[in-house]
């Protein structure tokens, strides 16, 4: 008997090579169990419909051609999906597959699977991108990798459980192949954000410093009594420049020193401080009648630094 047209799936378990041998047990036991509930929802598992092959981690089947595609892509998916969903359900070893979905002439010589359409969907499921992907949507259980023929002629037609407007499409070059393929997580209406990267061992989100607030945070806290903003004060051109600051001093109802600033730091009230950088206390100005000065200021009669300055 020649090779024969089936759709072929495989299937690989994310992260699986990090698991030591009892993890590995659970992670095989969880894989077998869903797929045995999707393939049942079709009525493959107990017709002997379906050729399955063991791959350690994962599994490769191929379905009997009178199986349709649309149930695989439609009610196969969604069972999976929901086998998946209650499998990792309050337990801390959650199971993520990355699924890859072709059809195509598939020949059985006895030992295994062989052709083209099994050799594209292991390169799907195992590409790059699919693994790129499963990283960028690390809440997701359930990826789907169909070849741009089977999305063209299967998916792309709609049907029960098929969302062919929640897939998009990607190159995935591995080895020979090197093609367009249409990826699907299930509940996601696209693709998910790219995760940033950066050197290891940084924060890869990127950080607000300084500057005062963004869009969106509100004004600044107004000053003690007044009412008004202790925030950097008015914008270009106009009042002290950056780096230079006004002390509002502690009056009775203040409830203690205010000093607010322009450049790094944004303002220091009550003991709680702000966006700090460090500060330095200079000699406060001498009055007309000849008062004030560094002793007014609380200094020893030269300018001092504060505790807090940065050197």
């Amino acid at each position: 008997m020649g090779a024969v047209n089936r759709l072929v799936v495989f299937c690989d378990a994310v992260g699986s090579g990090s698991l030591g041998m009892e993890a590995k047990k659970r992670m095989r036991k969880g894989l077998y169990g869903v797929f045995g509930e999707a393939f049942g929802s079709v009525g493959v598992r107990a017709s002997g419909r379906v050729h399955q092959e063991d791959r350690g981690d994962g599994i490769l089947a191929a379905l009997d051609p009178a199986t349709p595609p649309t149930l695989m892509v439609g009610r196969w998916l969604e069972t999976l999906y929901q086998s998946l969903r209650e499998h990792n359900a309050g337990t801390g070893e959650r199971l993520r597959l990355r699924v890859g979905m072709n059809a195509g002439p598939v020949f059985d010589d006895g030992r295994g699977l062989v052709g083209r359409a099994v050799d594209l969907a292991c390169r799907l499921c195992d590409s790059s991108t699919a693994k790129r992907v499963m990283t960028d949507a690390p809440d997701a259980d359930l990826l789907l990798v169909v070849s741009e023929w089977l999305y063209a002629n299967v998916v792309a037609e709609g049907g029960r459980y098929i969302e062919p407007e929640h897939y998009w499409s990607e190159r995935v070059s591995a080895k020979e192949t090197d093609e367009r393929a249409w990826f699907h997580i299930p509940r996601l209406t696209g693709p998910p954000a790219a995760r940033p990267s950066g050197p290891p061992g940084e924060d890869p989100l990127p950080h607000r410093t300084g500057g005062g607030p963004a869009l969106g945070d509100g004004p600044p806290p107004p000053r003690a009594g007044t009412g008004t903003p202790s925030g950097p004060g008015p914008g270009p051109g106009s009042g002290p420049g950056p780096g230079s600051g006004t002390d509002t001093g502690s009056g009775a109802g203040s409830g203690g020193r205010q000093i607010t600033a322009h450049g790094d730091f944004m303002y220091l009230e009550n003991n709680v401080i702000h966006n700090f950088t460090g500060f330095r206390k200079d000699r406060a100005p001498r009055r007309a009648d000849g008062s004030g000065g560094a002793d007014d200021a609380g200094g020893s009669g030269a300018p001092g630094r504060e505790a807090g300055e940065r050197s």
